[in-house]
């Protein structure tokens, strides 16, 4: 049997994609990713969990080709996306008999994404069970980790959690299992606030779930299996928990040095106070970075100059992408520097809506801040302080 064993007749059929380095050309990826796929023969069917991107179709079909498997019953498909169902049409070629295990609301994407033939697919419910002969795999519905339609599928006998994006990390690596605990945990959190963050409400429904299983092994759809599953769990409660840390994020860009000199200006002033504080500059600045930060810091800072009676388009970005993650941020306020007016604050105030954050009296500087523009910077620092004190 070719693939690399998991557990007894269960194995990894996934592609470790090493160059990848952005995903829905959006998320950056420093350290790549993986498409992981199961196998789990039991004594009378075969079961494929999840596919691959598209990109790697080739490589991936040649995997499943070099197997000693012949027969593919059933393709449990947890998530619709196609970095996990892209090659789903190219099985179903290949494998003519084998079915498409899922739900209704993934049947549907499905046909709409890969226009799959509404006869291909055997639709099962929330706990419902699919028995293999000695491996009977259990589903359970996890919407919005992080589309509509996602479950996870659990092997009953191996204990295992076969859970797709839920725990997932963009982190390619030749260890089928964690062995650098640090590691991962750092690409996980920066994926679970790429793509999760907005949902943590609903994941932790989720995650009580999962605890109610006996699970020895999470096995994700990205990134390295966990061995130690309260690892990640116990992460995962952590991110999405109401809990801030009194830190301070300040997202900016500068154009001619006013607004650095002010960002600068509050870098320092916070670290001598003993508040943690990062800047980060927008042109420099790895986005992925910047949401992962999002995830714990009690308050926010934007930095702008004003631009076209507005706020800099990169600015304005970083704004739309915090306002679409819903970070826990307590407290939010704006810096920058104008040359004749315009509605800075407004546009980055209607931009950040979505934020349940108490807005702190902004702080604008015609050209360079002078004297009395520190003053109110001064005061607008004792304000973050004094809040971070009484979180």
């Amino acid at each position: 049997m070719s693939g690399i064993k998991i557990n007894e007749e269960i194995y990894y059929v996934g592609i470790r994609d090493w160059d990848r380095r952005l995903f829905d050309e959006l998320i950056p990826l420093p350290e790549g990713t993986t498409y992981n796929s199961y196998l789990v023969v039991g004594k009378e069917k075969t079961a494929l969990i999840d596919t691959a991107d598209p990109d790697k179709k080739d490589i991936y079909m040649n995997y499943l080709k070099n197997t000693t498997v012949k027969k593919i019953d059933y393709i449990i498909t947890n998530h619709a996306e196609q970095d996990h169902s892209g090659c789903l049409p190219y099985v179903l070629e290949k494998y003519h008999e084998a079915k498409v295990v899922t739900n209704q609301k993934c049947k549907d994407f499905l046909k709409e994404l890969l226009v799959i033939d509404d006869d291909k697919f055997l639709v099962i419910g929330d706990k419902e069970t699919l028995s293999l002969g000695g491996k009977t795999l259990q589903f359970f519905m996890t919407p919005w980790v992080h589309w509509p339609e996602t479950m996870a599928t659990y092997l009953v006998e191996d204990k295992i959690l076969f859970s797709c994006d839920f725990f997932g990390s963009h982190f390619a690596t030749s260890d089928l299992f964690v062995t650098d605990e640090s590691a991962v945990y750092r690409s996980a959190k920066r994926y679970f606030a790429e793509i999760m963050l907005p949902f943590r409400i609903q994941i932790g429904k989720n995650i009580e779930v999962v605890e109610g299983l006996d699970i020895k092994m999470i096995a994700p759809s990205h990134g390295p299996i966990y061995k130690n599953p309260k690892m990640i769990i116990d992460a995962y409660k952590d991110w999405i928990s109401d809990k801030v840390k009194p830190e301070v994020l300040i997202p900016y860009t500068s154009m001619h040095g006013s607004v650095e000199n002010i960002v600068q200006y509050l870098t320092d002033k916070f670290s001598e106070k003993g508040i943690f504080v990062k800047p980060f500059n927008l042109n420099k600045t790895d986005s992925g970075e910047l949401a992962m930060a999002l995830v714990d810091a009690s308050t926010i800072i934007i930095g702008s100059p004003m631009v076209l009676a507005g706020p800099h388009p990169a600015v304005a970005s970083a704004a739309v992408l915090i306002n679409a993650l819903r970070p826990k941020t307590r407290f939010i306020s704006v810096v920058g520097s104008f040359g004749w007016g315009g509605k800075l604050v407004e546009t980055l105030t209607s931009l950040t809506s979505n934020l349940k954050a108490e807005f702190i009296e902004p702080v604008l500087t015609k050209g360079i801040a002078k004297a009395e523009d520190y003053k109110r910077l001064d005061n607008l620092i004792e304000i973050i302080v004094e809040k971070n004190k009484n979180l």
